[in-house]
């Protein structure tokens, strides 16, 4: 008998320790899991977007306002008050259009003008989560935010900013804006977003782009 609990003691142990150490590989890959930004579908194919037929460009915005959407960043940016907006800017003619002078802005609907964050704006709200002294008005659990910036978190915020330069033909590039909401208790109702200084292959400006939030807020759920 005592062999035979020894035995199974020892079983045990073992089953223990695997769980244990299964557990703990699970955490630290999720941990070390890397920021993937979202595959950007073509710019007609969502709700909220402003299309240029004649220019042959359509620009879309979809925003990271609710906690699944959000859960692709390790940075809680409902914490630091910010709101990510994932642009997506598509070329449907045979000539390039340039980005290199492009300018984006929210216009809420008491008509305050938001530009996007810089990533040194970020960081320094991580580094002093206190600076904003208000609450979240976006729909999220609240938690401490730590004022430390990991080299993950650095990676991740450089990754995720909208980055291009320009569109090729019949192309679509992709990326985020982040807006600093704070104080703001409903930042998308009756709100603008516009984007100026897109050129086409001559160097001419297009149109500016307008587009309401209202067509973002009023649209089904998508399906999954």
């Amino acid at each position: 008998m005592t062999m035979l609990r020894r035995m199974r003691n020892s079983f045990a142990l073992r089953m223990l320790w695997v769980a244990v150490s299964v557990a703990l590989l699970s955490l630290v890959c999720l941990a070390g899991k890397d920021f993937v930004m979202p595959a950007a579908q073509p710019a007609k194919t969502y709700p909220a977007r402003d299309e240029h037929p004649t220019e042959s460009v359509t620009v879309a915005v979809d925003p990271y306002d609710m906690a699944d959407k959000a859960s692709i960043f390790s940075i809680h940016y409902n914490e630091l008050v910010f709101l990510p907006i994932f642009v997506v800017i598509t070329n449907d003619g045979d000539q390039p259009v340039a980005l290199a002078d492009m300018k984006a802005q929210m216009v809420t609907v008491d008509r305050t003008k938001i530009s996007p964050a810089t990533v040194d704006d970020i960081y320094r709200r991580i580094s002093h989560p206190s600076a904003t002294g208000r609450t979240s008005p976006l729909p999220f659990p609240s938690k401490k935010v730590k004022g430390t910036v990991s080299s993950q978190q650095q990676d991740e915020m450089q990754r995720a900013q909208f980055a291009a330069r320009a569109v090729e033909p019949h192309s679509t590039q992709s990326g985020f804006l982040f807006f600093d909401v704070t104080g703001i208790s409903t930042p998308l109702a009756g709100a603008h977003f516009y984007l100026t200084g897109v050129r086409d292959a001559k160097g001419n400006e297009l149109m500016y782009f307008e587009i309401p939030m209202e067509k973002y807020l009023s649209a089904p759920p998508a399906a999954h």
